[in-house]
């Protein structure tokens, strides 16, 4: 994990990259669901993040690595997932 001095504001960020295949690809959207958790999302609702994850996933190319960057913004959290130029981002609400 790395984090820069001063970037984050009442909040975190989580960096992670995976395997776009395979079975260390499926760590991304379980990493996801289980830190939705430790926010306080219920298991169904965490859930979400991590389908959130994939459908982000599915939208680049299925080779290489993708990296994931989760960032806790007060009630949100912001997840971005970028392969080489691509970027695409989801947002979930961290309360019910």
């Amino acid at each position: 994990m790395t984090e820069t001095t001063g970037a984050v504001q009442n909040g975190f960020v989580l960096r992670v990259s995976v395997p776009a295949t395979g079975e260390l690809g499926a760590l991304g959207p379980e990493l996801g669901a289980k830190l939705a958790e430790q926010l306080g999302l219920t298991p169904p609702l965490a859930a979400t993040v991590g389908e959130a994850m994939t459908g982000l996933a599915e939208g680049l190319d299925g080779t290489g690595d993708v990296s994931f960057e989760f960032h806790k913004d007060g009630t949100e959290l912001h997840m971005d997932a970028r392969q080489g130029d691509v970027s695409r981002r989801a947002t979930v609400p961290l309360k019910a």
